[in-house]
């Protein structure tokens, strides 16, 4: 294992690692905010119910 470290620069390394895991933590996160399930700072998008033809009477 340490020679792979001979082959890398570490910082460069550990840098690389922690920008793409950070791009994706935010890409992760941002796929969950445009779901209807998972969106916690909007809460569940539902749609109007046709509440005026429920309460009307049938004719006869």
């Amino acid at each position: 294992m340490w020679r792979i470290w001979l082959i890398f620069d570490p910082r460069r390394t550990l840098v690389a690692l922690f920008a793409f895991l950070f791009v994706l933590a935010l890409l992760i996160h941002f796929i969950l905010l445009s779901t209807d399930r998972y969106n916690w700072l909007d809460g569940p998008r539902h749609a109007p119910v046709a509440a005026s033809a429920a309460a009307a009477p049938p004719a006869q």
